[in-house]
């Protein structure tokens, strides 16, 4: 029988007051801190099981108040919050289409990428916009051989972590015999039956989205009960799936799927519920950059204008200690980043 129960970390804190309320016992570390939760709510299927104090949890609940509390696995990857720039190797993304076609221009991006701190690039050669145009694996291949050819050749961005945006099984292949360090796929691994086999030999870190239908349908699977609930437990099926297929739960990562299948509200209401997703004890990647949510949301109609609205809706992924924020401005997420990192040591001024 499927364990259908879910821990909701609530009432948050940070900072001294984090330390100093898991020491007396009155919180719980969220995956292993900096961030604490004092309080939480029961979630057996859809039934509100009770909000109680993360002390007096059931001790039916042991274990998965442990996997919610302990450090989750790095994958294979730096053990800090780390922010991942995007290089789209295409004609028609929503935000930068047909920037980096040119060799040249995607080098010169990720360079100052690296430059500005970023710890990975996620190189893409198929938008996965709703209605994007269909590509063949080829064409994607060709798109993008040559940019993780320079990015590796380069020194200036030789030795950083190269992600491979792809659905396709010999795209994947390809792209980590050429070089690359990271699979980031937003179907799950669902899309192209040989890709879970592909990944399982490799060993190498994975990331897994949460979408429904593919990006031509997805738009008429945002129906949900409750999407925080639904999304956590459709990533744990299709982590068990990856398990089962041979590939190491600790190198996976898991990504809500922001702007796939889910309206504005939906997506707003998932990222004020990010902790559940501490239930799957996956390394937690957040991709929200630029996306329509956040246009609607802020009322920047122009994606490319919508980069500080991008890095406040990343913040609240930065509750585990080791996101992976997926955006377009890396200069502008590390600024929101250190002075998130900064809260956690600042001291009371009197």
């Amino acid at each position: 029988m499927t364990d259908d129960r879910l821990l909701e970390p609530l009432a948050l804190l940070g900072g001294q007051a984090a330390r100093d309320a898991v020491r007396q016992g009155l919180a719980r570390w969220l995956y292993g801190g900096p961030v604490a939760f004092t309080l939480a709510r029961l979630w057996r299927g859809y039934r509100d099981a009770g909000l109680v104090r993360a002390d007096d949890i059931p001790a039916a609940w042991d274990d998965v108040v442990t996997r919610v509390s302990q450090p989750c696995p790095a994958a294979g990857l730096p053990d800090r919050a780390l922010v991942m720039g995007i290089v789209n190797v295409t004609p028609d993304s929503f935000s930068d289409g047909g920037r980096h076609m040119a060799v040249d221009r995607a080098l010169a991006t990720a360079a100052q990428m690296v430059a500005q701190g970023a710890a990975v690039i996620d190189v893409g050669g198929e938008s996965t916009r709703p209605g994007a145009a269909r590509v063949t694996v080829e064409e994607e291949w060709a798109r993008i051989a040559p940019v993780i050819a320079a990015i590796r050749g380069d020194a200036r961005t030789r030795d950083t972590i190269i992600s491979v945006d792809t659905r396709h099984a010999l795209v994947m292949e390809r792209a980590l015999a050429a070089g690359a360090d990271v699979i980031n796929d937003v179907s799950a691994l669902m899309h192209d039956a040989a890709a879970a086999e592909v990944v399982a030999r490799a060993g190498c870190p994975v990331m897994l989205m949460h979408m429904r239908g593919t990006p031509e349908t997805m738009n008429d699977h945002a129906v949900y009960t409750d999407v925080a609930l639904d999304v956590v437990r459709e990533l744990r099926q299709r982590v068990e799936r990856a398990v089962a297929a041979g590939i190491a739960r600790d190198r996976i990562m898991v990504d809500p799927g922001i702007g796939f299948a889910k309206t504005a509200s939906q997506n707003m209401q998932l990222l004020a519920r990010l902790p559940l997703l501490a239930n799957l004890g996956c390394r937690v990647v957040l991709g929200v950059s630029r996306k329509r949510f956040v246009g609607q949301v802020s009322g920047v109609a122009d994606a490319a204008r919508r980069d500080p609205a991008s890095m406040a809706a990343s913040l609240p992924g930065l509750v585990f200690p080791d996101t992976i924020v997926r955006v377009h401005d890396v200069g502008v997420m590390m600024q929101g980043l250190k002075i998130w990192q900064g809260l956690d040591h600042a001291t009371e001024v009197r």
